[in-house]
C-alpha cells in the first residue's frame, strides 16, 4: 500500500478546510447567529437619576420599547455598548440582559456626540421572534467592476441600504451584490441583483439602482491670461536691456526720470541771483 506524502496530506487538509468554510457560508443566517450571539448588559435607571448624571458615570442612557414591553429607561456601559453596536448595526439581533431578564432587541436609533462621536443615547426595539418585522439592511458590494479597472470608470453607489421584511431570526446582517457585471460605462446593479436568503423579502422596487459606473469627468485646463500691449512692451524692453521710457522709474531714483532736470533748473536760478 502506497504511503501518503506530506504534500498530499497538506493538500487534503487544505481542501477539507475549504469545504468546511463553504459549508459554514451555506448555513442559514439564524443558525450562524446562534453560533455567534451578540450580548449586552443593562440596568434600570432610578427615577431621580438624570441622563446627564448617567453619562458622567461613563454609561449611556437608553430606552427599551416594542412588542408589548412597557417603556423602560436603562443604562449600558459605554464600551460594551459601542462594541455591540459596531458588530450588530441596526439589522442584527442583540440579547439585552436587563437586571437578569433577557430580551431580543434591535438597535433602533442611536444618537452621537457631535464632537467626540461617542454614543450618547440609544433606542432599543424589543422584537417578537414569531412576528415578521421590517428593517434597514446594509448592502455589501462584492467583487471588482471591470469598467473601473479597464476603462477608468467611476463607481457610484446610490443606495447603501435596502428595506427588508422577515422574522427576527432570519434578519440578515447585510445583503451582498456582485459588481462584476459592471463592464461598460453606465452599467448598473439593482435590487434584483441582490443575493437574498430564504425567508427574507426586499421591500424596495426590483429596478431600484444600487450602484452605477460612470465616465470620469474631463479635467478642464485653465488657459493663462493674455498679456496686455503694455506688458509685452515692458517685457521686450527688459529683455533688450533698454532704459525705460520717460515717466518710468530709474532704480535708486524714486521720483522718476524727470527728477535730474528739476534739480538743474534750481541750480541755474541760484547762479543768476549771485
Amino acid at each position: 500500500m502506497r504511503g501518503v506524502s506530506t504534500k498530499e496530506s497538506i493538500c487534503a487538509v487544505h481542501h477539507a478546510n475549504i469545504r468546511c468554510i463553504d459549508l459554514f457560508r451555506r448555513l442559514p443566517y439564524s443558525l450562524v447567529s446562534l453560533m455567534d450571539k451578540i450580548t449586552l448588559k443593562g440596568k434600570a435607571i432610578p427615577d431621580k437619576v438624570s441622563a446627564k448624571h448617567v453619562r458622567k458615570a461613563g454609561a449611556v442612557p437608553c430606552i427599551v420599547y416594542g412588542n408589548e414591553v412597557k417603556n423602560m429607561a436603562i443604562q449600558c456601559d459605554l464600551v460594551p455598548l459601542h462594541k455591540a453596536f459596531a458588530k450588530a448595526g441596526e439589522s442584527t439581533l442583540v440579547e439585552l440582559d436587563i437586571d437578569g431578564k433577557t430580551l431580543p432587541v434591535l438597535f433602533k436609533a442611536v444618537s452621537f456626540h457631535p464632537v467626540s462621536g461617542r454614543e450618547i443615547h440609544v433606542d432599543f426595539y424589543a422584537v417578537n421572534m414569531k412576528k415578521e418585522i421590517e428593517a434597514e439592511v446594509p448592502v455589501r458590494f462584492e467583487g471588482e467592476a471591470p469598467a473601473c479597472k479597464e476603462l477608468g470608470a467611476i463607481f457610484v453607489a446610490s443606495h447603501h441600504h435596502v428595506r427588508v421584511r422577515s422574522l427576527p431570526g432570519d434578519l440578515p446582517h447585510d445583503l451582498p451584490v456582485n459588481i462584476a457585471k459592471l463592464v461598460a460605462f453606465h452599467d448598473s446593479v439593482t435590487v434584483a441583483d441582490l443575493t437574498v436568503p430564504k425567508g427574507v423579502t426586499v421591500m424596495d422596487a426590483k429596478d431600484m439602482v444600487l450602484a452605477i459606473v460612470q465616465e470620469p469627468r474631463a479635467v478642464e485646463e485653465i488657459a493663462p491670461p493674455t498679456p496686455t500691449a503694455e506688458e509685452v512692451a515692458a517685457a521686450a524692453a527688459a529683455t533688450e536691456g533698454e532704459p525705460p521710457k520717460a515717466g518710468g522709474v530709474i532704480p535708486g531714483n524714486p521720483e522718476g526720470a524727470g527728477a535730474p532736470a528739476k534739480e538743474a533748473k534750481v541750480e541755474e536760478k541760484k547762479a543768476g541771483k549771485k
